[in-house]
């Protein structure tokens, strides 16, 4: 019997952000989850770009290993599309975007993946992680140097290796997976795995239907004190007729390019400290957070706020107070070909220097993954000094082991043993030079980052 899917989509922008990043569409033959980054360099056009590209693939007729080469092919199709945005608005240089993606045909699903975000499968009552990520941590875990609970808490857990931004060497992660009627997927933004453990989404996914899963898995997330937009696509495997209506969600229905996403329901969220008479409604609650959010730190428009403030104070006369919190900021990024810290504040007022190379470092900027000098190029902010100094020990870390991967070592030759002539008894001997024969060495590798990760050392 040919399967089909039951599915709900659903898109929060969080406590904290103004704009929402994250795009997802589901269909009855697709399933699919982008999550832009770029912040001003718009995130979200690129996360709505690459969803109305991959889109297209909704239809049927596609099946078996045919799926695996039309994935590939929206993939790359969707990367031309964001170089092409960037031609057209140099000012959106930097931004990208996660895909995740299943195709369904009624018997199979084919997985393209590039990014962080994340494709789960629940089968028998056991979840299991069906995509792997691209990130930095997570290279990591797989080396055993961390575990997956230190994983979860690291503070540079979201250093992403590979995303589509574009770029020709863009190329996503491709396979079919088996499918069997009672299965239930799961496609999310980082927002949610980033805030609630394995085991919590595990119990989400339990029970309930695919309306009532997205809704009970983003209010975890946003009971967790997540500060980023949460998205999620959530499809039962059914022996019955499934949906055929698709629904847009997120940045792609937001700004308008076609789709017919579908209301989203209320998320009902009660802030600590918060209920009873005089509290307030959830869903004023949630309005609230949407206009008015909290600052959080590393945003782009924080930051500009910042400058605004120093300006003013500048010219209100307390420019010696806003100076002194400019210097107790910290970044990283180039001093020419070497990795650097800096003191203050990345920003030009005329007249005053803002910012000061606090610590010229020995790292240099072409011995790291191309995504991370293009990272480097905007600077990378830090929380302190500190946190400044952690950030070059990553990266000084990825620079040690793509070398490793590129250049293998030579290993050293084994001599071997001298030869001596045999002694023939009653005649006197007479000693023998012989000169050692050296052995042909056999290379060895040293294991390192995957050669895909290291590919900007080119």
């Amino acid at each position: 019997m040919t399967l089909s899917l039951d599915y709900a989509a659903l898109s929060d922008v969080g406590r904290v952000r103004r704009n929402n990043e994250d795009s997802a569409y589901a269909g009855p033959n697709l399933l699919l989850l982008a999550d832009g980054m770029g912040g001003a360099a718009a995130g979200e056009v690129a996360s709505a770009a690459a969803v109305q590209v991959i889109r297209r693939l909704d239809k049927p007729g596609i099946s078996g290993e045919d799926m695996i080469e039309a994935l590939a092919g929206a993939v790359h199709r969707a990367n031309e599309r964001l170089s092409e945005l960037v031609e057209e608005d140099p000012e959106r240089e930097g931004m990208g975007s996660t895909v995740t993606a299943l195709m369904f045909d009624g018997e199979q699903l084919g997985l393209a993946h590039l990014g962080d975000s994340r494709a789960y499968r629940m089968r028998d009552g056991l979840l299991y992680q069906l995509s792997h990520d691209h990130t930095f941590v997570q290279s990591l875990v797989d080396e055993g140097r961390i575990s997956r609970e230190e994983a979860f808490t690291h503070p540079h857990r979201n250093l992403i290796l590979r995303v589509l931004d574009g770029r020709p060497d863009s190329d996503p992660d491709l396979e079919i997976l088996d499918v069997r009627a009672g299965d239930r997927l799961l496609l999310c933004s980082d927002g949610l795995p980033d805030y609630v453990t394995d085991d919590i989404i595990a119990t989400s996914m339990a029970e309930g239907t695919p309306d009532s899963v997205v809704v009970d898995l983003i209010t975890r997330a946003l009971e967790a004190g997540s500060n980023d937009n949460v998205t999620c696509v959530v499809a039962d495997v059914t022996e019955g007729g499934g949906q055929t209506a698709p629904q847009l969600v997120g940045a792609a229905a937001e700004l308008g390019q076609g789709g017919t996403g579908r209301p989203e329901p209320t998320i009902e969220v009660r802030r600590s400290g918060e209920g009873g008479a005089g509290g307030g409604t959830a869903e004023e609650d949630l309005e609230h957070l949407r206009y008015a959010p909290q600052a959080p730190k590393r945003f782009r428009w924080a930051r500009r706020l910042a400058l605004v403030i120093v300006v003013l104070a500048l010219i209100g006369g307390a420019g010696r107070f806003a100076y002194g919190w400019t210097q107790q900021q910290y970044y990283v990024g180039t001093d020419g070909d070497n990795v650097a810290i800096f003191q203050g504040i990345d920003e030009d007022i005329p007249g005053i220097n803002l910012s000061h190379i606090y610590e010229r470092q020995s790292l240099q900027v072409e011995q790291l993954p191309r995504f991370r000098q293009d990272a480097l190029e905007q600077n990378i902010q830090a929380d302190d000094l500190t946190d400044a100094r952690n950030i070059v020990k990553e990266l000084q870390t990825i620079a040690e082991e793509c070398a490793k991967a590129a250049v293998p070592p030579t290993p050293k030759p084994t001599p071997t043993p001298p030869v001596t002539k045999p002694v023939t008894p009653g005649k006197p001997t007479t000693p023998v030079k012989t000169t050692p024969v050296p052995t042909t060495p056999t290379p060895t590798i040293t294991p390192g980052l995957p050669t895909e990760d290291c590919g900007g050392l080119k």
